[in-house]
């Protein structure tokens, strides 16, 4: 079973930058990287889990509109450690991330992270 470990955040000030981690257990790097596509989500209370970033076996990056040109997702297959890069944040990315793994082919098989606080304030 894949455990996935998020850190990272904190409180920043707007138009800071903030390196979120999430490190994955339980499996080999090479099947991890392979198999597994990764995807960063964030969760506002009250609100519905968004979507925020997706980088697939392939390393192809996708992200959503609100955050596109300032968030990178990336992976160290060495650590097994998927990473989001937050620059130029905003006080409306104030939220708890989380980072999901799921298999490419078995819809059964995903796995989260228990969040880590993001805090975009003054």
């Amino acid at each position: 079973q894949v455990q996935l470990v998020e850190s990272g955040g904190g409180l920043v000030q707007p138009g800071g930058s903030l390196r979120l981690s999430c490190a994955a257990s339980g499996i080999m790097f090479s099947d991890y990287t392979a198999l597994y596509v990764t995807a960063w989500y964030r969760q506002v209370p009250g609100k519905e889990r968004e979507w925020v970033a997706t980088l697939t076996t392939s390393s192809i990056t996708v992200y959503a509109d609100s955050v596109k040109g300032r968030f990178t997702i990336s992976r160290d297959n060495s650590k097994n450690t998927v990473y989001l890069q937050m620059n130029s944040l905003k006080p409306e990315d104030t939220a708890v991330y989380y980072c999901r793994a799921q298999h490419r082919r078995i819809s059964t098989l995903g796995y989260w992270g228990q969040g880590t606080q993001v805090t975009v304030s003054s």
